[in-house]
């Protein structure tokens, strides 16, 4: 059983009641962090996020659960029309799969702009306080930085 984190996000419609419906669809959830407003990052004309992060124990290779939140998304409501990082229904990012370091087309790990993200790295923290980044250091050091 692997353990993987999944940022959780939404700025449209019910936020938490996306966010609610998407972690009641999603295998394998451990524990989820409290969700947090947020201000929008890369686009900033659109209305603030509810973030937070959820905890999973899978069987799923990184691939196959990335496509399992691709899925969801789009179940959700999720589009991709419009500017890169604009509003959304609901976005779900495979941020980290154990200790994986994986670079595929389109697939990272660790998520790479996680390190910059105070809105994952924070709900992130709260599930696992001493937890490492693959090639980065620790969630707290890395938030240290943001300061």
């Amino acid at each position: 059983m692997t353990r993987a984190f999944v940022a959780l996000g939404s700025n449209l419609g019910d936020r938490e009641g996306t966010i609610r419906a998407a972690l009641a669809r999603l295998d394998g959830v451990v524990a989820v962090s409290r969700l947090r407003d947020t201000d929008p990052v890369g686009f900033e004309a659109q209305p603030t996020f509810l973030n937070g992060v959820a905890a999973l124990e899978t069987e799923l290779p990184p691939r196959a659960l990335l496509d399992r939140l691709l899925e969801l998304e789009r179940s959700l409501g999720r589009t991709r029309e419009g500017p890169r990082f604009g509003p959304r229904t609901i976005d779900l990012d495979l941020l980290l799969y154990d200790d994986l370091e994986l670079a595929e087309p389109s697939l990272t790990l660790p998520h790479p702009r996680l390190h910059e993200r105070r809105f994952a790295l924070e709900p992130l923290a709260e599930l696992a306080p001493g937890l490492a980044v693959p090639g980065r250091g620790s969630v707290e050091s890395l938030l240290a930085k943001l300061d």
